[in-house]
């Protein structure tokens, strides 16, 4: 996750049909299962959220440029979005609480590590290691409420972790800020050690699953390592152009960008070929699931790129604190948090095209909104009118979203189909990031304050707006008529 909201297929939509029991269905003792994981979850939602509001003071502090910035966000990103598939077969594999304890110590070791960063440099690798921790944490915690609740129980307990999800969600950007206004940006990252903490010593109490999980040739398969890498070195590259671009160096860019693409073909040819691959080619012949990721990968690329400049926007232009830039994303966080439930109801209703293609539109206008109203520093003119569009606008569109990527393959491929969404749209907000440099004109930024930052904020509403159209786009020219809800399955 990254910014004041979930991904399509980490709401409660995505976990709710599949029935597979994991662990014996008798003498398990749940309750702790909930408490663990949802202190576990909290960890990298949080994160992914606060570093937006806490990236201007980092830049201050260390002497960042937008470059590095973008680096601290893409360096989470890069190894999150490359890993996060290998993370979910690494529980299914070895266990879900044995992996899930591993990211929660790995977790906590890397927060650390980024809060005594001396350097930029320093912290960016920190993020690094962060992001493959989270790759093993973020798919695991989910994994262990599907496995541990079964039949009447599940709604009910995947409801709690969502509730408890979208709480977080929203309060997030605003205990952040204050964090970063009154103890310094170091505190969001060293409060992680000791929920960290807590949610190992209480992870002892779950169920192990080792032996429980999966059958023996699902289990006995080997991690697609190669996979993951090629993914790493080929999102690395097209990242690293990218950032290039932007700082105004042409001939690295262009090579870095020109690069990724043959190590992108070799990751199709080796996931041809792969025993067990994170990403079966075959799902992608199904124009709902490939047209579902398409519209995933153009309409979180919108979101996160406005995301990440919004708070810039108010701390460094407008004078906004912290705490009160990470209280301004309340409006939109809240109402995805309240809408979901409405918005899988509508799914059922009239299915999943044309919210598919009325949510992308409607988030266009609130992203054009923004665009037309940023020069406003009063809150409530400026800004709130465009995040409760958008939130609108994402709000319609999420179901329906986790609705068709889950009816295009059978029950038990839910987990693959999910966590492949979810990684195009990571890879979509890393890629989004990266290029925002270009913004600025292609140039090294000298300043990230001012006019330059304001114009640079305005020309990425406007295309966010027009991504967002392409997604609806793309929904209306993909996505079946009769698509629905797993009733039809």
């Amino acid at each position: 996750m990254f910014g004041p909201h979930r991904l399509p297929c980490e709401t409660p939509e995505a976990h709710r049909a599949s029935e597979a029991k994991t662990f014996a269905p008798d003498a398990i003792d749940t309750r702790w299962v909930l408490p663990v994981t949802i202190l576990g979850s909290s960890l990298p939602f949080i994160d992914g959220s606060v570093v937006n509001v806490a990236l201007p003071a980092i830049g201050r502090d260390l002497g960042a440029d937008l470059p590095t910035m973008q680096w601290v966000m893409n360096g989470y990103m890069l190894t999150l979005a490359s890993l996060i598939l290998i993370g979910g077969a690494a529980g299914d594999r070895f266990g879900r609480r044995r992996v899930f304890m591993v990211g929660l110590i790995a977790f906590a070791a890397a927060s650390a590590i980024c809060g005594l960063a001396p350097s930029a440099a320093w912290l960016v690798v920190a993020r690094l290691l962060q992001g493959a921790a989270a790759a093993l944490l973020v798919p695991s915690s989910l994994a262990i409420i599907g496995a541990s609740f079964t039949g009447a129980e599940r709604g009910p307990a995947i409801g709690t972790w969502a509730a408890a999800g979208a709480l977080t969600t929203a309060l997030g950007p605003v205990l952040g800020g204050w964090l970063v206004d009154h103890v310094g940006w170091r505190a969001i990252f060293f409060i992680n050690v000791p929920i960290a903490a807590v949610a190992v010593l209480l992870a002892f109490r779950l169920p192990n699953d080792r032996h429980e999980t999966g059958d023996l040739q699902t289990r006995d398969l080997p991690l697609d390592l190669l996979g993951a890498l090629l993914t790493a070195v080929a999102l690395g590259l097209l990242s690293y152009g990218l950032v290039a671009l932007g700082e105004g160096a042409w001939r690295a860019g262009l090579i870095a960008v020109l690069l990724s693409l043959p190590v992108a073909l070799l990751f199709i040819r080796a996931e041809a070929k792969a025993a067990a691959p994170m990403m079966p080619l075959s799902l992608f012949r199904d124009a709902n699931f490939s047209g579902a990721n398409a519209l995933t990968l153009f309409l979180y690329a919108a979101l996160t790129a406005s995301l990440f400049l919004l708070p810039l926007l108010l701390i460094n232009v407008h004078g906004y604190s912290a705490t009160a830039a990470g209280a301004a994303f309340l409006p939109f966080s809240i109402i995805m948090g309240v809408g979901s439930r409405y918005a899988g109801r509508l799914v059922d209703l009239v299915g999943a095209r044309w919210p598919l293609i009325a949510g992308p539109s409607v988030t266009a206008v609130g992203f054009a909104l923004l665009g037309m109203t940023g020069n406003d520093p009063n809150f409530w003119r400026g800004f709130f009118p465009g995040l409760v569009v958008v939130g609108i606008g994402m709000t319609i569109s999420v179901a329906p979203l986790t609705t068709v990527v889950l009816n295009s393959a059978p029950n038990e491929q839910s987990g693959i189909v999910s966590g492949i969404n979810n990684a195009v749209a990571r890879a979509a907000g890393l890629v989004a990031v990266a290029a925002l440099g270009l913004a600025f004109g292609g140039a090294a930024a000298p300043s990230i304050e001012g006019p330059a930052l304001a114009q640079a904020y305005r020309l990425v509403m406007f295309v966010s707006a027009a991504l967002a159209v392409l997604s609806a786009v793309i929904a209306a020219g993909t996505i079946g008529i009769s698509q629905g809800s797993r009733k039809g399955l």
